[in-house]
């Protein structure tokens, strides 16, 4: 039996609210739509998909531990990231990434970089192979094409 490579989406705080939380800077689309739009995109691409989202930090870490431990084995390419909140404050994901050498993209729906003052500092972006910001949830797509084609490079 051929062995199925796996990209991980992860998703941290508030990304459960998505498609009511704020509609006018994070558009309508739901969790389980993205979720959706993310398998499709896999499954074109010959990957399978773990789609997650926890509003806790730990857990957040927990995941990238086990995803890091997947690429090592040669069952992943790496994984997908919208840290939300935590992309701001959390060494302790930058930490767990870096220690896995887990390869991520890290995504966000709205354009940070035309927000408040406090969220255009990343700690996961110098530590990332790309970021991909204010594309709404197409960049969800875009990051998980990219990460396959640097993958097999």
């Amino acid at each position: 039996m051929i062995p199925v490579t796996v990209v991980y989406v992860l998703n941290g705080p508030n990304l459960n609210l998505l498609g009511t939380r704020r509609p006018e800077v994070y558009g309508t689309t739901t969790l389980s739509i993205l979720e959706e739009l993310c398998r499709e995109e896999a499954t074109r691409l010959g990957l399978d998909l773990v789609f997650r989202q926890s509003n806790h930090e730990g857990l957040l870490i927990d995941w990238i531990h086990e995803a890091g431990a997947r690429v090592k084995a040669g069952e992943s390419i790496g994984a997908v990231f919208n840290p939300g909140a935590y992309t701001h404050t959390s060494i302790a994901l930058h930490d767990a990434i870096e220690g896995t050498e887990l390869p991520v993209i890290e995504v966000h729906i709205s354009n940070v970089h035309r927000r408040e003052a406090f969220r255009h500092h990343s700690y996961i972006s110098p530590i990332a192979r790309g970021t991909i910001v204010g594309l709404g949830v197409d960049g969800y797509r875009l990051a998980i094409d990219a990460l396959h084609r640097m993958s097999s490079r």
